[in-house]
């Protein structure tokens, strides 16, 4: 899909921040874990917080193929960026798609601004990514809801000031689905947030376990103003979620690439250079066509989503071939340094660690291939 004038501009301004202020600073903050303020502030003023808000609301009201431009630029920039914003970028087109009047109202302009920043609350401590086996609760009490329960590897959790919570309101509903809720919580009394979880990869930008213990909220926290609706809420927000996972997929897949590319033409041996052997030019023809195909699923499930088409498989295929692709490409990119390339002086040992997590987030590469699968035959029925 070709994208306006606008959103090429905004992709151009992506573009130039992470090749003028990204990446020459990117070990300031990834070796050390440190939450990178500077770029968050950076990214607030030019507005990438508001990529999903609706322009009434201050936001930039981007198409879901710009976006997936962005999110790309951002990671291939350092992933942990693009991850700042995937939470928060779901839950502002939730509000945006399905809140009420007043949750727009409240929440979007905030957002767009990023003075409150949001993330997803989906996956618990023993149910990964099997939802149906939720525990965490909201029951009804007074003229409001008392949430117990956990959750846990929540991204970017210390610094959000607004929780989507998937959680039983109805759990006496079968199947489960049929009686969840979406929560707009926000950090207060009975509500606490662990230390960040140490990563492999996806650092700077942190994971925590949270913890509800008897906290209140009122009724008009329900997104949407009606209870029981969240599960269909939440499986329209991961078609966006596993975009955005496979844009940042494909940013760490460029990265890895482009430095196997340069280095392929500056390393010489046997009197040439490496990438004219056949073995090193053969890798690097075959991580350039999977990211091209990569580029093209995720650009088809964007489509399909701006189209207010069903994505849930398009979206699905996106992640699954990108994040491995991303993977593969990394892994490659390490052989066509040869030792260098497990050197932490070279940035492709960084993408090799960085990589693994589009696999198992946002769904883990397992469940795509059910959902792949489910929705193939729901298709094609016969």
């Amino acid at each position: 899909m070709a994208l306006t004038k606008d959103e090429e501009e905004m992709v151009a301004l992506v573009r130039d921040f992470i090749d003028q202020r990204v990446v020459g600073n990117v070990r300031e903050f990834d070796e050390p874990d440190v939450y990178p303020e500077a770029f968050i502030e950076e990214m607030k003023e030019l507005g990438f917080f508001g990529l999903l808000a609706p322009a009434e609301y201050g936001g930039v009201d981007v198409s879901m193929a710009c976006f997936a431009r962005v999110c790309e630029e951002l990671a291939r920039g350092w992933m942990s960026l693009a991850g700042a914003i995937g939470g928060h970028s779901v839950i502002t087109y939730l509000i945006k798609t399905f809140g009420t009047q007043e949750q727009r109202d409240k929440y979007l302009v905030p957002m767009a601004e990023g003075k409150i920043r949001a993330t997803m609350a989906l996956t618990e401590p023993g149910g990964g990514s099997d939802l149906q086996a939720m525990r965490t609760n909201a029951a009804p009490s007074g003229d409001g809801y008392v949430i117990n329960g956990s959750k846990t590897w929540i991204s970017n959790a210390a610094h959000s000031g607004l929780f989507g919570l998937l959680c039983l309101t109805d759990r006496a509903a079968k199947p489960a689905h049929k009686g969840m809720s979406v929560l707009l919580v926000e950090p207060g009394e009975g509500f606490t947030i662990s230390k960040k979880l140490p990563k492999l990869g996806y650092r700077g930008v942190e994971a925590c376990e949270l913890v509800f213990d008897g906290m209140k909220v009122s009724a008009d926290a329900v997104l949407g103003g009606e209870p029981n609706k969240g599960w269909a809420h939440m499986m329209r927000g991961l078609e966006v979620g596993r975009i955005q996972v496979a844009s940042r997929a494909l940013g760490v897949g460029q990265a890895a690439l482009e430095a196997a590319t340069r280095y392929a033409q500056e390393r010489e041996s046997f009197g040439q250079p490496i990438w004219k052997h056949q073995s090193v030019g053969n890798l690097l023809a075959n991580m350039a066509t999977k990211q091209q195909a990569a580029r093209l699923l995720t650009v088809d499930a964007a489509d399909k989503l701006d189209h207010g088409v069903r994505a849930d498989m398009e979206a699905g295929m996106a992640k699954l071939f990108a994040s491995e692709t991303a993977m593969e490409i990394a892994l490659d990119a390490i052989r066509v340094h040869g030792g260098y390339g497990y050197s932490k002086e070279y940035d492709v040992e960084r993408y090799f660690r960085d990589a693994p997590l589009m696999i198992v987030g946002e769904g883990t590469n397992e469940i795509q291939r059910n959902v792949i699968a489910a929705q193939l035959i729901a298709r094609n029925k016969i």
